[in-house]
């Protein structure tokens, strides 16, 4: 890591979304779901602790094996299920740093400069929303977010709205691009997509031969 990527890391703090109802996997609790032997959330985490600060998960049940994790657990707040956004605004509310990045705890191949190149997207923007980009779609649950924005999301979320895409242009937001990243997004959306997600994580994680072998 560089110095650079240090003075970054030290202004972010990582939010895990593992608030929702995973309605297409039965209403299991994804983020405890394992694979390859390990919870989903426990690759996420190892994944992202070398990026921020801080990391806090937000779920809305099983806070006590959450807890386990070592972070500290915070739910959405409210009893009415609000969407990812619910998320967003209790990580921008909990958070000591001015900036969140905020990831679904079923993305266990996340890449090792995620929080760099949304940052890098910033800066090229001057913006307070940096989103990821698959080279095909907006990926709105990988974001970089100004903690600044909690007081207009908080009025968003009261007013009805739950849908990322429209909060995300009420304010602009720059596009950072994934496109030789991709597996950053693969997740488990339904129980066929767990053998896969199984197959990919092995691939990645073999050391790479070297030119002698």
């Amino acid at each position: 890591m560089t110095a650079a990527d240090e003075v970054v890391r030290n202004q972010v703090t990582g939010i895990i979304l593992a608030g929702g109802l995973a309605r297409r996997m039965g209403g299991v609790d994804k983020g405890l779901v394992p694979i390859n032997d390990r919870p989903m959330i426990a690759w996420v985490i190892d994944a992202l602790r070398v990026q921020v600060a801080d990391i806090l998960i937000n779920a809305n049940r099983n806070h006590d094996k959450y807890s386990e994790f070592g972070c500290a657990v915070i739910d959405d707040g409210n009893s009415e299920f609000r969407g990812p956004l619910a998320g967003f605004a209790r990580g921008m509310q909990a958070a000591k740093t001015p900036w969140i990045v905020v990831v679904p705890c079923d993305s266990p191949l996340i890449c090792g400069d995620l929080v760099r190149r949304l940052h890098a997207a910033l800066a090229n923007e001057d913006s307070q929303i940096a989103v990821a980009h698959d080279g095909e779609r907006l990926q709105p649950v990988f974001a970089m977010l100004h903690r600044d924005l909690f007081a207009d999301l908080v009025e968003y979320l009261d007013g009805g709205g739950r849908k990322i895409d429209h909060w995300y242009e009420r304010h602009g937001y720059a596009s950072a691009d994934f496109s030789d990243a991709i597996d950053t997004f693969s997740n488990v959306n339904a129980p066929a997509d767990k053998q896969e997600l199984e197959e990919k994580l092995t691939k990645h994680k073999q050391p790479t031969p070297t030119e002698d072998e």
